[in-house]
């Protein structure tokens, strides 16, 4: 049985990452855990709210708004709870007290993958796409990562980005894995090739020796341009609910276009689940 991880702030509860977390848990027969990142140096309230009219900080008011911040922590794993009851899966709850990035990265060598919305911030503030949070995540995360939309909606189809390179290779393999269990899912390859080059798929014979065993039924599609402009233009004009897989996220350039700004770039103008997975 594999071992889904699904992250959750207690203080802004993500029912998108549950759902999505759910269902994944579902399709692929996993065991579902939620990370409850209650980080100690993180709460709903900002410091000077605490501060009296004299300057100094106000007991009570600190005490009362620390309590009103467990009981939301706790509301949220109560529904995370329900909703795992509901759907009949295996599940248990790690609350993580301290740093959350460190308590997730730490956590996320266990996992099989990490579901996480992607406007999570674990801060008071609002941030553009992709979040410094959710940059760090993935920079140095240790397993694939299901990146997910604010709005939960089942996925239909998965599209697979390959540009002939071991990262995306890699990505696609480790999906092939986790979605063992879900042959009915809809398949498509696509990749991007420059102008003048031939419309076959990058190490054509062995890409599709090996889709043959993975995704028997996958279809083709080799597009001609400027990789990013024409993925999210293609990816924009369909009507079907897609889950995109793409390769490595890491600081350095590990794949010729498999890199930061595609990931980013997909998060700003797609709104859709992104399934991001490293290769070392």
């Amino acid at each position: 049985m594999k071992k889904t991880i699904a992250v959750i702030d207690g203080l802004k509860y993500s029912e998108s990452t549950t759902e999505y977390a759910v269902h994944v848990a579902k399709l692929t027969g996993s065991h579902l855990v939620g990370i409850f990142l209650d980080d100690f140096t993180y709460h709903s309230y900002k410091t000077y709210e605490l501060v009296g009219g004299r300057g100094y900080v106000n007991e009570e008011k600190m005490e009362r708004l620390k309590k009103s911040d467990d009981q939301s922590r706790e509301e949220a794993t109560q529904k995370f709870s329900i909703a795992c009851q509901e759907a009949g899966i295996n599940f248990n709850v790690h609350h993580d007290r301290n740093i959350a990035i460190h308590e997730l990265l730490h956590e996320s060598i266990f996992a099989d993958l990490l579901v996480i919305e992607s406007k999570e911030t674990f801060t008071h503030y609002e941030e553009k796409l992709p979040t410094r949070f959710v940059r760090d995540l993935l920079s140095e995360v240790q397993c694939p990562v299901l990146v997910v939309p604010k709005n939960f909606t089942p996925f239909e189809k998965a599209i697979l980005l390959y540009d002939g390179e071991p990262a995306s290779v890699y990505a696609i393999k480790t999906f092939s894995y986790l979605y063992a269990g879900a042959p009915n899912m809809e398949v498509e390859v696509v990749s991007v090739k420059g102008i003048k080059d031939t419309l076959h798929v990058p190490d054509n014979h062995l890409m599709k020796e090996f889709m043959k065993r993975h995704f028997p039924k996958a279809t083709f599609t080799v597009l001609r341009g400027d990789a990013e402009n024409e993925i999210v233009k293609q990816l924009k004009g369909s009507s079907t609910n897609l889950l995109i897989v793409l390769g490595a996220y890491n600081r350095g350039m590990v794949s010729r276009w498999f890199r930061p700004s595609m990931a980013d770039m997909l998060m700003e103008e797609l709104n859709k689940p992104l399934f991001i997975a490293h290769h070392s």
